[in-house]
């Protein structure tokens, strides 16, 4: 296959006929169907399984960025996101966007994933078109610091090659960022009943499906004693993360 990325974000039925009428790039339709296999793994069961109810229905929405480092192909991302949270919160309940990048052309060590992920948002905030939510705190070391873009409050979560057993965070194509509205988690946030019962079943599922115990940087947003960026790219040993947020906060 050798077509050419779609811009914007696709639906899975029109993901679905892209690919059918050999419109993507291989790497393209090698990641997205990687991650299709992995969400709807019957028996190997995905721990989130917000993921996998996502795929399962067709409710996601899908990006494709051909470089986590060329200021064109981020300026494309950023025109995607921007429309992202636009218009997510008209698409369903729980529509998460799930942003493939290009396989890097060698083999990167955790450390350079992690300059990739925190470059990609570093340029998206850079250039974000709004300002900051003026209910958002700037600071990363505040606990209700989240990512934000375009006005709205979000959760960015990566998966990458460099993870061997930490296998939920395993994705062995390239680097890949969910990014996930703070609306869509309302009802289902740690002080909820409901939210407690699904991390419970989340974490429950993570104990069987990866090859260590959850990392101690897992929490909860508004956790006086949890930083939500720590989550982001989660290191794959215990122990490793930065201690200082890698984002420069350049917006008031």
């Amino acid at each position: 296959m050798s077509g050419s990325l779609p811009t914007g974000y696709l639906d899975q039925s029109t993901l679905r006929d892209r690919i059918d009428a050999d419109e993507l790039p291989a790497w393209a339709v090698e990641q997205y169907e990687t991650f299709r296999a992995t969400m709807l793994d019957t028996d190997a069961p995905f721990p989130c399984y917000f993921g996998v109810e996502s795929e399962a229905t067709g409710m996601a929405r899908y990006a494709f960025c051909e470089s986590t480092t060329d200021e064109d192909a981020l300026a494309g991302l950023r025109e995607t996101l921007y429309e992202y949270v636009k218009t997510f919160d008209s698409l369903g309940e729980r529509v998460s966007l799930v942003v493939f990048f290009a396989p890097p052309q060698r083999s990167l060590t955790e450390a350079a994933y992690g300059e990739r992920l925190w470059g990609v948002l570093q340029y998206l905030h850079d250039t974000d078109p709004e300002p900051w939510p003026y209910e958002i705190p700037a600071d990363p070391d505040d606990p209700h610091w989240e990512f934000c873009f375009g006005g709205v409050a979000m959760f960015p979560t990566a998966r990458a090659p460099f993870y061997e057993e930490r296998r939920s965070r395993h994705n062995p194509h390239g680097l890949e960022i969910t990014f996930q509205p703070r609306a869509i988690f309302e009802g289902i946030t740690g002080d909820t009943a409901a939210g407690r019962r699904a991390r419970e079943v989340i974490r429950e599922r993570a104990d069987e499906y990866d090859a260590v115990c959850p990392h101690a940087d897992l929490g909860d947003w508004g956790n006086p004693d949890d930083r939500e960026w720590k989550q982001y790219l989660l290191p794959e040993a215990e122990g490793e993360s930065h201690e200082v947020c890698p984002l420069d906060i350049t917006k008031p």
